[in-house]
């Protein structure tokens, strides 16, 4: 009989540090204390606390192990499987109850910090399930909400629901979802499309993936109620080659839900059939916009195309096509089990339910969160993400990516949603939230995600083309120290001719980043080219490396360690007294930081 389980993040963040040899550990583990038959290994997908993995928790009383080795396991095994006592040294701190000397690491992780303030709904089932076994997502009320659409409710009660829920479209745009689903359902053709947008190109965001390794069940019953409701037959999941482990288990779950019925022909005896495919990306960040993603599931170079005819009415092959990316599919089961009111009374009045966050950079809990729609970035970054390591101040945060812009200090109590971002010339995006404490340089940042930009347009508009290799340009121009205040209007007017003739959603969007950071930090921009001078300290060529001869005491590390040489032993008089020291010769120096990351006792070297 079960009477434990023992969970390990099989997230593509935790295999990464080698949770599938941690997993293996508690097999054999088990099997030299003949206990195979009382616990049960679970594989899940991601919890969410992604900087604390390899994560392990025991069930039934709840203990949190964090940052776990295969060599760990023995200990966990005899300690806890077989004596009942926690082992303390690895237990996640927040969770640690002293007040009970053997169940020690049994307090509840809904009542940390960083859980405390979600509410899990696209992520509900990660790292609760075994994404790869189709019982327990049944268990777990899945498939109910495509039965109960297919015999109790008309695909025009299907598309009320969902659009009296208030639902958007999770991947970046806002559009609603009810809507776009009642534009195609109208549309006659003898064949109709539903295709999932697991493409997920910006830098830093990982929610779609986390969903589907976590949680890929939850996607399938979605576009199933999304084909009933306007009248398509056949699926498509478009998602990027790079993530193996979401490509498998979403695999495996199609087959498991053909196995059970749950896909192909007459689901639920209702005379309704749909299947699902998958089409795998080449990672190209265009493709990304739905009309280019239609084009490389055809089989043909990812370019978008011009709208009018929009998908609705001729899509995928030509036919009618609604198109929702992973995230927005994660939401749609829940309302129709529980109902249109029910998801409407989170959030705010124009942006409702819960978002997903894929937090990154400068912030203590990297990882995932999801939160009711309104919630601050205050809330986000210091409540649930821990703050700023290191004692650092919070200076801005990049929302949306690559098609996005940021947020300054000045404005960290904006309550996250569409029409505020918007409203600071900002984006929700598709959830990627980049933190930046004072060390960055936003001008550096810019340039960033012009590189990337740069990289990723598919070359066929010339705005796009040529306008952002433009922009880098001069960006590398200003960084280096050669810029003029001429080039920062001329920044500032190309990128509103980029936004106003690109093709589509990637050219009109590139220039968010230099647009949001002229506006909250234009003096930053006027420091580079007035002073020459980086304030973050960042960029390579307008810093100088300083030996301070009061500090210095002469130990020669940096001087040894300089690669090109550039630093010489002099002397230094003090109170008539003749003290070793060094300097350094600022014509030789590549500025490496060597020498200041090897000056760590005495903190005698600076850069300015």
């Amino acid at each position: 009989m079960i009477r434990t389980h023992v969970l390990i993040c099989g997230g593509t963040g935790c295999t990464s540090s080698g949770s599938k040899h941690i997993q293996q550990a508690f097999v054999d583990e088990l099997a030299k204390n003949d206990l195979t038959n009382e616990v049960k290994i679970v594989q899940t997908g991601c919890f969410g606390l992604c900087a604390l993995g390899p994560v392990v928790i025991v069930h039934p009383d709840g203990t949190f192990y964090s940052q776990v080795k295969p060599e760990d396991v023995a200990e966990i095994v005899e300690e806890h499987l077989l004596k009942g006592r926690v082992v303390q040294r690895l237990v996640y701190d927040e969770t640690t109850n002293p007040t009970h000397e053997i169940m020690a690491g049994n307090v509840s992780l809904n009542d940390t910090d960083f859980y405390k303030a979600q509410h899990r709904v696209a992520l509900r089932n990660c790292g609760v399930i075994d994404p790869e076994n189709i019982d327990e997502y049944i268990a777990m009320d899945g498939y109910q909400a495509l039965g109960k659409a297919l015999t109790e409710m008309t695909p025009e009660d299907v598309i009320k629901c969902i659009s009296d829920s208030g639902l958007r479209g999770r991947g970046g745009g806002g559009f609603p979802t009810g809507f776009k689903w009642s534009l195609c359902a109208p549309n006659k053709a003898d064949q109709k499309y539903v295709v999932c947008n697991a493409d997920e190109g910006d830098p830093g965001a990982f929610m779609d993936r986390s969903v589907l390794e976590g949680d890929p069940h939850c996607i399938i019953e979605a576009m199933a109620i999304c084909g009933y409701a306007i009248g398509a037959t056949k699926g498509f999941v478009y998602v990027r080659a790079e993530y193996p482990i979401a490509v498998a288990r979403l695999q495996l779950a199609i087959n498991q839900a053909r196995e059970y019925g749950l896909l192909g022909k007459n689901i639920f005896d209702s005379g309704f059939d749909f299947d699902l495919e998958i089409r795998l990306g080449a990672g190209a960040f265009v493709c990304g916009e739905e009309t280019a993603l239609m084009t490389s599931i055809e089989g043909n170079r990812g370019e978008p195309r011009p709208r009018p005819p929009f998908p609705a009415v001729k899509g995928l092959f030509g036919k009618p096509t609604v198109e929702n990316n992973v995230e927005t599919f994660a939401n749609v089961a829940q309302i129709i089990l529980h109902g249109a009111d029910w998801f409407a009374s989170m959030g705010t009045e124009r942006s409702k339910g819960t978002k997903v966050f894929a937090l990154g950079g400068k912030i203590k809990h990297t990882g995932l969160v999801e939160v009711p729609m309104g919630t601050t970035l205050r809330q986000i970054i210091y409540d649930i993400g821990g703050g700023i390591p290191n004692g650092k101040q919070f200076k801005a945060a990049q929302t949306g990516g690559p098609s996005g812009g940021c947020i300054p200090a000045s404005l960290i109590d904006t309550e996250i949603d569409y029409d505020n971002l918007t409203a600071i010339g900002c984006m929700m995006g598709s959830g990627g939230l980049i933190v930046m404490d004072e060390d960055t340089c936003m001008v550096d940042i810019a340039k960033f995600f012009l590189e990337f930009t740069v990289d990723e347009s598919c070359g066929k508009c010339t705005p796009c083309r040529v306008g952002t290799k433009r922009l880098y340009e001069i960006l590398e121009k200003i960084t280096s120290g050669k810029g003029t205040m001429e080039d920062i209007d001329k920044l500032e007017e190309l990128c509103y001719y980029i936004k106003a003739n690109s093709a589509c959603g990637l050219g009109q969007t590139a220039p968010n980043p230099v647009l949001a950071t002229l506006k909250f930090f234009r003096h930053e921009y006027e420091a580079h080219v007035k002073d020459k001078k980086c304030p973050a300290g960042v960029c390579k060529e307008l810093l100088t490396y300083t030996i301070d001869k009061d500090k210095c005491i002469g130990c020669g590390l940096c001087a040894r360690n300089c690669p090109v040489s550039a630093i010489s032993k002099t002397d230094y008089v003090a109170e008539g007294h003749k003290l070793p020291s060094y300097s350094i010769d600022a014509e030789k120096c590549i500025k490496c930081g060597v020498c200041m990351s090897n000056c760590r006792k005495a903190k005698a070297i600076s850069k300015k």
